[in-house]
């Protein structure tokens, strides 16, 4: 009985190890000058298609399998994002898990309610002008605590003046029934995109130097909104 237990460890132990070895050979490991490669050649419309793919993957629970240890090791020479997320700072919406990133894949930009100032445009102008960024990417989601804070006109130290820079939004919205409060989420949900697309405006009017890269075609600046139930990303069309 003891040779049969010791038999059957050993087989355990093998399919253990062939297991391991089976994983360890799906892990995917690119070199650094692959992905600056990458980066160099990819258009604006590809890398907003790998975000698509990215999300896809994020919903039907299918991430890349992705060896981290290898990818701190040769993200320490240098990094190449394809895109830039504007996102709010909300828990539930981390950019890197909602598009299925590796490390050094996105630079991610996150305060809440996702406004834009000059300082913060500094940072996207860095992604975009020095990085190499493609995508600048403006994300808000569903049940949004700033966005229903602005319309509950809360009150908080510096927070008061954030909330308020979501004003112009909740004034732009007038086609949704119900009432105009945090209550109605279809209001809510209004207000969140076109504050989107209020941000994005900001942006170009803050920044020359993104301005020129879009009108030359280098990058291209998109506005979505994240479903934080389903975890699907909804991209919304530009501003007309």
């Amino acid at each position: 009985m003891k040779k049969q237990s010791l038999f059957l460890g050993a087989v355990l132990a093998v399919f253990v190890c062939a297991g391991c070895a089976t994983t360890e050979s799906k892990l995917e490991r690119r070199e650094l000058a692959a992905i600056k490669a990458e980066q160099a050649a990819a258009t604006p419309a590809q890398v907003l298609a790998a975000l698509q793919r990215g999300n896809a993957r994020y919903v039907a629970e299918t991430p890349v399998p992705r060896d981290l240890p290898h990818d701190r090791r040769i993200t320490t020479a240098g990094q190449y994002p394809q895109a830039v997320v504007l996102s709010c700072m909300d828990s539930r919406v981390p950019p890197e898990r909602i598009f299925d990133a590796g490390l050094g894949e996105l630079l991610c930009v996150r305060i809440a309610g996702y406004s834009a100032d000059a300082d913060l445009v500094g940072s996207l102008e860095y992604a975009c002008a020095v990085a190499g960024a493609k995508i600048l990417l403006v994300m808000g989601h569903t049940h949004c605590g700033a966005i229903k804070g602005a319309l509950d006109h809360v009150e908080l130290g510096n927070l008061t003046g954030l909330l308020q820079k979501i004003d112009p939004a909740i004034a732009a919205v007038h086609d949704v029934p119900g009432a105009r409060t945090s209550k109605n989420n279809d209001f809510v949900e209004a207000v969140g995109e076109a504050h989107v697309q209020l941000t994005l405006a900001r942006i170009r009017e803050l920044s020359p130097v993104l301005r020129d890269l879009e009108r030359a075609g280098k990058i291209q600046l998109v506005g979505c909104s994240y479903d934080i139930e389903s975890g699907r990303v909804r991209w919304l069309p530009p501003a007309p």
